[in-house]
């Protein structure tokens, strides 16, 4: 038996941008990206700390070390530039393996930035 499990999180990413007029998804610095081990494409949930709402999108590769978090087409009435966000990405894990599993985690700072 296998179970879904939070499999990466990134904690109190600011949103840079709303982008109506963009097809969809979420748009996140390629640094954020690599730090969790997240793929372009994988859906992940968004869950704004300011308002509440939780959205599932898929995720696109924005440049790297630009701190960007844009929120594209439907996903842009969820969240103001300024809101902090928790991205995350759940994975199949057998049952057996539950106990001793650890998500990867990283706490952005100012500018969506990593300590180095």
């Amino acid at each position: 038996m296998q179970i879904q499990i939070l499999r990466a999180k990134i904690h109190g990413v600011e949103i840079t941008e709303a982008n109506l007029n963009y097809v969809g998804s979420l748009t996140l610095d390629e640094e954020l990206i690599d730090a969790v081990k997240l793929f372009e494409f994988e859906k992940i949930q968004v869950v704004n700390i300011n308002n509440g709402e939780r959205i599932e999108t898929y995720l696109i590769k924005g440049k790297k070390g630009s701190g960007v978090c844009c929120l594209n087409g439907p996903a842009a009435r969820k969240g103001l530039p300024g809101d902090k966000v928790i991205i995350l990405s759940y994975g199949l894990v057998e049952l057996s393996k539950a106990d001793s599993w650890f998500p990867l985690k990283v706490f952005p700072k100012e500018g969506n930035k990593l300590e180095k």
